[in-house]
């Protein structure tokens, strides 16, 4: 399985974690619902990994929004096997 694939497995099975509040107060600054963050993840690809955090390889997944818009997600595969939410963005 693709690291995409478990990512996508770890939204559809709702094993997931936020990064309380930054990820909700980042989705609240770019006007994004929980929606817009299942549709990157469902459609989206990774663009960028980040391999120097001791807690982790972080991803970045970007796709498009319910309206279309560009989104960023920052998320991590956690040790205890669920998926961390740490920070999201509209590109646009």
């Amino acid at each position: 399985m693709t690291t995409i694939e478990s990512i996508r497995e770890k939204v559809q099975s709702q094993q997931y974690e936020f990064a309380i509040p930054h990820f909700f107060e980042e989705m609240a600054n770019d006007d994004l619902i929980f929606a817009d963050i299942e549709m990157v993840i469902a459609t989206g690809r990774i663009r960028r990994r980040f391999t120097r955090d001791p807690r982790g390889v972080r991803y970045e997944v970007v796709g498009a929004a319910t309206d279309g818009r560009r989104v960023a997600i920052i998320c991590r595969l956690k040790e205890t096997g669920k998926l961390l939410f740490i920070t999201t963005y509209a590109l646009e």
